[in-house]
């Protein structure tokens, strides 16, 4: 039994952080879930901008949609849902099989409106009826526009993929707007099975401070602040606020580990794979890090629910001045900004690309 399957065996989900036209046309979509075990997948501005920068599998769909007069960010929006449909379709089996727990994948609201309550709760509402597929997660940031955004789409029945999500902190917010959500929808007499996940962004934290902390600290925190978040996920499923809705009829907000791919030339490739094991979590990983950890990845200990020595190796870096309330908010800020750019980026190489095509009709 290969690692995946044995993450799988022990209730983890793999996810697959990554999408592009080549991996739905070429089968590889197929084979990693026939034999690694990838039961969905993710996306964000960025996956988005490398496939249709990196691929002339989209030209045809951007000469053809822009003859019909379609803008830049329309024409995204277009050739996203055809990829993410398509990618839907294969997991689709998957979805039903596991009762909704499991075969999704993720289209992001535009990052422009990471601080536009209303404008996000009118885009997710308007994606996920375009896409009219029950296995599509609408992406939106766990920003403090939001939030707000993230519980009036729960009300909707949209289902979210809480997204930029860093700290404790961070995560609770997402959970209370989720559950709140659901408790609008069983007040209204409304079924109260909505699904949602919350997405933890690990080693970015790493990377942010490696130049700051002293070498034994390295690659240590993001994987701390997780085990922090663990504890409180674990918490917030014992709660008798939690029970009550389960007890409706509601499905937990599962706890998905983003970023996991080792950014440390020095680190173990699959670093933040051996050390996120947690049954009922999800795990998105590039095809990089997938296929290191398949090959030879090792199924260790599982994370511990009480937090472990999150709070030791946290106090250790605030002895050495990481102050990781006000790290998370930068990391968030930055992360919304990063994707703001993506998303610049994104419609300039459509626009570029459109301009090129037109030299040759």
């Amino acid at each position: 039994m290969i690692a995946t399957q044995q993450l799988q065996k022990l209730g983890q989900s793999i996810w697959l952080d990554n999408i592009t036209r080549e991996l739905l046309m070429n089968g590889t979509l197929h084979r990693y879930i026939r034999e690694l075990s990838v039961t969905g997948l993710t996306s964000n501005p960025t996956i988005f901008e490398r496939a249709i920068q990196n691929s002339e599998l989209y030209d045809d769909a951007i000469r053809q949609k822009t003859l019909e007069g379609k803008s830049a960010e329309e024409l995204f929006f277009e050739l996203a849902l055809e990829d993410l449909i398509q990618a839907a379709d294969l997991f689709r089996q998957i979805h039903e099989a596991t009762d909704g727990i499991d075969g999704w994948v993720s289209l992001e609201v535009s990052p422009l409106l990471a601080n536009d309550t209303d404008d996000t709760i009118k885009a997710a509402a308007m994606l996920y009826e375009r896409a009219k597929r029950p296995n599509l997660f609408i992406k939106i940031p766990g920003t403090r526009a939001g939030i707000p955004a993230i519980e009036e789409s729960i009300f909707a029945g949209v289902p979210v993929n809480v997204t930029l999500l860093f700290s404790c902190e961070h995560y609770m917010a997402a959970a209370k707007a989720y559950m709140q959500g659901i408790e609008r929808r069983i007040a209204a007499g409304l079924d109260p099975k909505v699904y949602s996940v919350a997405s933890i962004f690990v080693s970015r934290w790493d990377t942010a401070i490696k130049d700051k902390a002293p070498q034994e600290l390295h690659n240590c925190l993001g994987i701390a602040i997780a085990k922090r978040v663990y504890k409180s996920h674990r918490e917030l499923l014992a709660s008798p606020r939690w029970q009550k809705l389960a007890g409706a009829g509601a499905r937990p907000q599962r706890l998905l580990w983003g970023s996991t791919g080792s950014k440390d030339p020095d680190a173990s490739d699959t670093l933040y794979i051996e050390a996120l094991v947690a049954p009922d979590t999800i795990n998105t990983m590039p095809d990089k890090t997938l296929l290191a950890f398949a090959e030879h990845g090792k199924v260790k200990a599982t994370m511990p629910s009480d937090g472990g020595d999150s709070e030791a190796v946290l106090a250790a870096f605030a002895r050495v001045n990481v102050d990781d309330a006000v790290l998370a908010a930068k990391l968030q800020h930055e992360g919304v900004q990063a994707f703001a750019e993506s998303w610049k980026n994104l419609i300039d190489c459509i626009a570029e690309k459109n301009a090129v095509l037109k030299q040759f009709q």
